[in-house]
């Protein structure tokens, strides 16, 4: 199995001098069918602030399409779950943000590792959806492998998620999975959130807002509209004000 080498997951050590002697970190995840390169430049922010940062590359994502319909979701988390630690094993606090499916694999970190979360940052979370064309995916996935690809909805030209060219269904199955478990748990989620969408997003239906804005017991909550971008915003004209406001709210929720 080779990766593909703009898709490889990327650790960047903490600079506590940056974030008044203490080390920080932040834990970066990347969507369906994407890869790390869409968190990238968001990591790289980070750091430059004084953040430990680690953006993990989940099962299936990089290598081959094929390889998505071979995972379960508890593999992502699993993932997701291992990074976490290697975070809390060298920072003081780590907040997790997340871009699309990665923002369920966030969300259920914060239902289950609970104060190891010291906040969540999402941007376009792929939670809950309106099409009624996945009602037919536990069939479908049975006989077709994949669709065409939904990569790159990114509305600055010239940007690159290096994602898959097709849907895996037996991987999308896996995320409606996820979200059996993620969504039922969401009043376990008590950290301050900080919660960006895209009003154009061609990937994903507005749903996700009310499920997770309305269900989660956080206290800290914020919404905040982007204009100028479509689904992977992290990598499309809002991508400066994202970093900018997300490295506001690390330093904010993890103040002494």
């Amino acid at each position: 199995m080779t990766v593909n080498p703009l898709a490889t997951p990327l650790s960047l050590p903490a600079r506590p001098e940056l974030t008044g002697g203490r080390p920080l970190g932040v834990l970066l995840l990347h969507g369906f069918s994407g890869s790390p390169a869409s968190m990238k430049p968001w990591a790289h922010a980070l750091a430059e602030r004084g953040y430990a940062v680690e953006v993990p590359l989940l099962p299936g994502h990089g290598t081959r399409w094929q390889d998505l319909n071979k995972v379960a979701w508890t593999d992502w988390y699993a993932e997701a779950d291992g990074a976490l630690d290697r975070l809390r094993a060298s920072t003081e606090a780590v907040v997790v943000g997340a871009l699309s499916m990665g923002g369920s694999v966030a969300l259920r970190l914060a239902e289950e590792r609970g104060s190891d979360v010291a906040g969540l940052v999402l941007v376009n979370p792929f939670v809950s959806s309106t099409r009624t064309e996945l009602k037919a995916l536990p069939v479908l996935k049975r006989v077709v492998p994949s669709l065409k690809g939904v990569v790159n909805d990114i509305k600055k030209p010239g940007q690159d998620e290096v994602g898959y060219p097709r849907l895996p269904l037996r991987g999308l199955a896996a995320v409606l999975e996820m979200w059996q478990s993620v969504v039922p748990d969401l009043p376990k989620v008590t950290q301050p959130l900080l919660y960006f969408r895209s009003s154009v997003d061609h990937v994903i239906d507005p749903s996700s807002s009310p499920t997770v804005l309305g269900a989660v017991s956080s206290r800290d909550v914020e919404e905040r509209i982007l204009a100028d971008s479509f689904h992977v915003a992290t990598l499309d004209n809002d991508a400066p004000r994202i970093f900018e406001e997300s490295a506001e709210f690390v330093a904010r929720v993890t103040a002494s």
